[in-house]
């Protein structure tokens, strides 16, 4: 995505995620979870995944009640795995979380992390 392209925190993104130990890759929805004046200072971007696996809530993972509204095709959660990432790596937009749905998930974050 160019860097003129807007992202907001709350977007809900498509990217190419790679694994923790690096062994490969999966394209997957990510919530972008940076700020606006992070945006405006980096060509980085701190994204949080998305899973559809809704049954297994560790700490940081957040469900996403709207999630229809937010572009996803399934009920999923927002997970605990951040990662910053490079804008070139989101591949679309495809759509947003809902303001309850970005609170709770940031009251998750800041949970995990003891913020």
């Amino acid at each position: 995505m160019p860097r003129t392209t807007k992202l907001d925190q709350g977007d809900v993104v498509l990217v190419g995620f790679v694994f923790s130990d690096e062994s490969g890759k999966k394209r997957r929805p990510a919530v972008v979870v940076s700020s606006a004046a992070y945006h405006r200072s980096r060509d980085e971007v701190i994204v949080g995944a998305i899973t559809s696996n809704v049954h297994r809530v560790r700490v940081g993972d957040q469900p996403i009640e709207n999630w229809r509204e937010a572009g996803l095709l399934f009920p999923s959660l927002a997970t605990g795995i951040v990662r910053t990432i490079k804008r070139e790596m989101i591949e679309c937009r495809l759509g947003e979380l809902k303001s309850s749905d970005l609170d709770a998930y940031s009251a998750s974050l800041r949970r995990a992390l003891d913020l």
